[in-house]
C-alpha cells in the first residue's frame, strides 16, 4: 500500500510543479517599472541638451522630408531648389552689401578721425587739386562747404549727417542756393559711393560754390537768408 500511495504521492507533486505562476497584470507591470528606474539602466542616457538636440533635428529631418516629397522630382528637386535659393542670396548678398549694415555711419559727410575746420578741409582740398587728385579735391571741398555753414550757425552741428541730408538743410536756410547744393551733395555721393570719378571742373564747380556761400551773411530778423553785402 505504501508504494502505490508514494506512487501517488509524487504525481501530484509533479503536477504541481507544472503549474504556471499566474501574476496580476498591475503588480507585474509596476515591478518592472520599478526594476527600470534604477540609476543603473541609465548611466548612458543622454542629458537634457541632448534629448532637445535630437529632438530639434528629428523635427528638421522631418520638414526636409515633407519638403522632398512635396518639391517636383523628389529630393532631388529639392536640392536644386535650395541651391537656387542659396544662389540668389549670394547675388543679393554681393551687389546690395551686408544687410543692416549702418549705412548712415557709412554714408556720413565726415570722417570719424576727429572734427576738422573748414579752413582745414579747403586746405586739404586745394593740395589734392594741386596733386590732380580730383575726387579726393571734391569730397573735401564738400565738407568744407558743410562745415563752415555750421560754424556760422546756418546749419546746425549733427553728427552723422550725410551730405544730402546738409544739402537739403541747408537749401532751406538758402533756398537761393539749394539746387547747386543739391547738386553738390549728389556729386559728392557719386565719387565716394557710386564709384566715380571727379574731374577738374566738378571740383571748380565745388569751390566756386563755396567760395559764394561764404560771403552769404546770417541774417538777422525781418531780413532775408542768403543777403549779401
Amino acid at each position: 500500500m505504501s508504494g502505490a500511495g508514494g506512487i501517488t504521492t509524487a504525481r501530484r507533486d509533479t503536477a504541481a510543479d507544472d503549474i504556471p505562476v499566474d501574476t496580476p497584470r498591475g503588480p507585474a507591470r509596476e515591478a518592472a517599472e520599478s526594476e527600470l528606474s534604477k540609476p543603473m539602466y541609465h548611466e548612458n542616457d543622454p542629458n537634457v541638451l541632448q534629448r532637445a538636440l535630437n529632438q530639434f533635428w528629428d523635427w528638421v529631418a522631418g520638414v526636409f522630408d515633407a519638403a522632398a516629397g512635396a518639391a517636383p522630382g523628389g529630393p532631388a528637386g529639392l536640392a536644386v531648389l535650395v541651391a537656387a535659393v542659396l544662389g540668389l542670396a549670394a547675388a543679393l548678398w554681393w551687389r546690395l552689401g551686408t544687410p543692416q549694415r549702418s549705412a548712415r555711419k557709412a554714408e556720413a559727410l565726415f570722417d570719424s578721425d576727429g572734427p576738422r575746420g573748414a579752413a582745414q578741409h579747403r586746405a586739404a582740398a586745394e593740395a589734392h587739386a594741386a596733386a590732380l587728385r580730383w575726387t579726393e579735391a571734391v569730397q573735401e571741398r564738400m565738407r568744407a562747404i558743410v562745415r563752415s555753414l555750421e560754424e556760422r550757425a546756418l546749419l546746425d552741428p549733427r553728427p552723422g549727417r550725410t551730405a544730402d541730408e546738409a544739402a537739403a538743410e541747408a537749401g532751406r536756410a538758402l533756398p537761393e542756393h539749394s539746387a547747386r547744393l543739391r547738386a553738390a551733395a549728389r556729386r559728392f555721393d557719386d565719387v565716394t559711393y557710386g564709384g566715380r570719378s571727379a574731374d577738374q571742373a566738378a571740383y571748380l564747380s565745388l569751390r566756386a560754390l563755396d567760395l559764394e556761400l561764404d560771403e552769404v551773411k546770417p541774417s538777422l530778423p525781418g531780413t532775408s537768408l542768403g543777403a549779401t553785402g
